[in-house]
């Protein structure tokens, strides 16, 4: 029996283990449970239901979670030979996952429904139903690897192809989770188009499949649409730094830190220079803007760190990550107070960042390997606010 990087290891190592394969119905996870099992895993693949309505999440070939899924997952798992079963996790999706996201953003904060979903969703309630049922590991289709270091200890570490890698949005993984991971794409060294070509050797309908969108449960990619349909509309303003009124919105929730398009100020600034989503404050319906230099973050306090692997006992230079397709910054970051998911992240860039929002999450890395994450809950700007006349 051959093995791959991302199978857990240790001593299970040489023995044919018992793999719960998740299989979204797309071709990431379909060619992940195909290799699982051709590495000589008894590989059982399941769908998970997120959806009370099937139709909801998906729009064309954007979104997630339908009954196409599903039976697309199935035809995979025939053509793997691998039992298939769909569970429900609809109501636990909601309250975790879309329940949160919603919540966030009306506290004016910028969720990643991602990590939310990872962290509570698949390897939660999914890896827990798993090992109450008998099986060693959940394999997914994410691109990243679990490796185990010298002395003996599980690492999570970025995908051989950085183009694909997927690590931040599973930096919410303790070493418990990691112990019973799975990630067979891990160490792929190809594209995406290659990917699909496997798929096809295989035989798998979903080769040509598209990918979902980011944000599977709003399937049409229109976030503040589905937000005011969930928080309704409520008329707020629009201020610069100084307070002055510039225009008005119809809820704070359509914005984002960092946002210049779509701001619907009717007159140019000043200097003739583009204004950039500064502040969001939800208690009072405002949003400020200004100037893109006002963006410029020089350190950040982060709450609810999780640690893959033991936590830091001190102050640490790393890199860092702070969107899941965004590029690595150097910081200083130590943790202060609290055990595992308690306590700060207080951290400081080596270089001023833009674009970092409260509710976002901090991902920290040391070279290839994954620290551990933490959210977001303030920031330090390099430039200090305009005051109101």
């Amino acid at each position: 029996m051959t093995d791959f990087p991302g199978a857990p290891t240790g001593p299970r190592d040489g023995r044919r283990l018992r793999v719960l394969a998740a299989m979204s119905g797309g071709v990431d996870s379909a060619v992940a449970a195909a290799r699982a099992a051709e590495a000589g895993h008894d590989v059982t693949g399941v769908h998970l239901a997120l959806s009370a309505n099937p139709q909801s999440f998906r729009t064309g070939a954007r979104g997630c979670c339908t009954i196409e899924d599903s039976r697309d997952a199935r035809r995979a798992a025939d053509v793997i030979g691998i039992p298939f079963y769909v569970w429900d996790l609809a109501e636990r999706f909601r309250e975790d996952v879309v329940d949160d996201f919603i919540a966030e953003y009306e506290a004016g904060r910028t969720p990643n429904p991602c990590l939310r979903c990872n962290e509570k969703i698949k390897f939660a309630a999914l890896l827990d139903k798993a090992l109450a049922l008998g099986f060693d590991a959940v394999c997914t289709g994410h691109y990243a690897t679990v490796v185990r270091d010298d002395n003996g200890a599980l690492e999570l570490h970025r995908a051989s192809d950085m183009a694909k890698d997927q690590s931040y949005v599973l930096g919410v993984l303790d070493e418990r989770q990691l112990a019973h991971a799975m990630f067979p794409l891990g160490d792929t060294l190809t594209t995406k188009d290659e990917i699909r070509a496997e798929a096809e050797r295989r035989g798998l309908a979903v080769a040509k499949k598209p990918d979902s969108h980011d944000i599977c449960f709003i399937a049409d990619g229109d976030t503040q649409g589905f937000l005011a349909r969930h928080l309704g509309t409520a008329e707020g303003d629009i201020v610069d730094e100084g307070g002055h009124k510039l225009g008005t919105h119809e809820g704070a929730f359509g914005f984002t830190i960092g946002q210049r398009k779509g701001l619907r100020i009717g007159h140019p600034a000043a200097d003739g220079k583009p204004r950039y989503v500064l502040d969001i404050s939800p208690v009072d319906n405002t949003v400020t803007v200004g100037p893109v230099e006002a963006l410029d973050v020089s350190a950040l306090v982060a709450i609810k760190p999780r640690w893959c692997g033991a936590a830091p006992t001190g102050p640490g230079t790393y890199t860092a990550q702070l969107r899941a397709h965004g590029g690595e910054t150097e910081v200083r970051a130590e943790p202060v107070g609290g055990a595992e998911g308690g306590g700060e992240l207080r951290v400081t860039f080596a270089e001023p960042v833009r674009g970092v929002a409260p509710g976002q999450a901090i991902v920290l890395y040391d070279g290839t390997r994954v620290v551990g994450s933490a959210t977001i809950a303030a920031t330090e700007r390099s430039r200090p606010a305009v005051q109101q006349a």
